[in-house]
């Protein structure tokens, strides 16, 4: 089902403007089927997935299920992610997949294919993409987004301490990596004629601190959507969101997992403790 005739940064915003600025990762790891009751298996998988699908949808601005934790129990966990993916589909709900793809040349191509090409089973409205191979290896991916009505969110300023390293080396122009990041979407961006949100977004935790003025990241130049992970579980409130974020905070969606699924399995609960989420986060984030 083609969904090129509204651009992904659009139906984000609108999404966001509808049901509030957070994004429930479908993260099923053993320690979550297990406090569900269910069995570490792919039986256990498929009812958990569906089950915050069911709960959640139409009343999310996005679901983002964590490929890997499908791909561990091998094609058969892969069918289930695509079931994931359909089941977001037929409610007219977002899906990002949390792939955290990226490589060169025809490789990048194909998993601009498996994650953003019309026919992939594997295609939701978006994916995420690791951008360490230089941002315009993924070209492929960009290219395809677009044609498709898809979205991207590229890695840029992770809050692990590993990504440090990376993220805040300055080449020799003095610029942070995660700086370069940022400014090379950005000026994609500027072929995206939207009035609200482009397509081309990126990652940048929700628990980074200063890093983001420390390394003179340009979020305002990027115009399009900030995938915040962090909130909840890991630490981050309104006020971390509000540090980090500062004027760009309109285009920020917020994304949250155990905060969220450890209120499950019933509906009821799940449903609870995203409206809790989205309410702490009311007069802080907000398209």
């Amino acid at each position: 089902m083609s969904v090129a005739s509204v651009p992904f940064g659009e139906r984000l915003w609108q999404a966001m403007a509808e049901h509030g600025p957070v994004c429930v990762g479908i993260d099923p790891h053993p320690r979550l089927l297990e406090a569900w009751g269910l069995g570490v298996d792919v039986e256990g998988l498929r009812s958990f997935s569906l089950g915050v699908v069911e709960a959640l949808s139409g009343r999310v601005a996005a679901l983002k299920p964590q490929s890997a934790l499908f791909e561990s129990f091998g094609s058969r966990g892969v069918a289930v992610l695509e079931d994931v993916i359909a089941a977001c589909r037929q409610t007219a709900t977002l899906c990002i997949v949390d792939a955290k793809r990226g490589d060169i040349g025809s490789t990048m191509e194909g998993y601009a294919r498996a994650f953003l090409g019309e026919d992939s089973p594997l295609a939701g409205d978006a994916v995420t993409l690791s951008p360490y191979l230089g941002v315009g290896s993924l070209s492929p991916a960009l290219h395809l987004a677009r044609a498709t009505g898809r979205g991207i969110f590229v890695l840029a300023l992770t809050s692990n301490p590993e990504g440090a390293s990376v993220q805040h080396a300055r080449g020799a122009d003095g610029k942070a990596v995660a700086a370069r990041v940022v400014d090379e979407l950005a000026e994609w961006n500027l072929s995206c004629d939207v009035p609200h949100m482009a397509d081309a977004g990126v990652v940048v935790g929700a628990t980074v601190g200063s890093a983001v003025r420390d390394l003179e990241v340009d979020l305002p130049g990027l115009k399009g959507p900030i995938l915040a992970p962090g909130i909840g579980a890991q630490g981050a409130g309104s006020r971390q969101i509000s540090e980090v974020f500062g004027e760009v905070t309109q285009w920020v969606l917020a994304s949250t997992s155990r905060a969220v699924l450890s209120a499950g399995p019933g509906p009821r609960g799940l449903r609870e403790a995203h409206r809790r989420t989205v309410d702490e986060l009311t007069g802080v984030l907000g398209a």
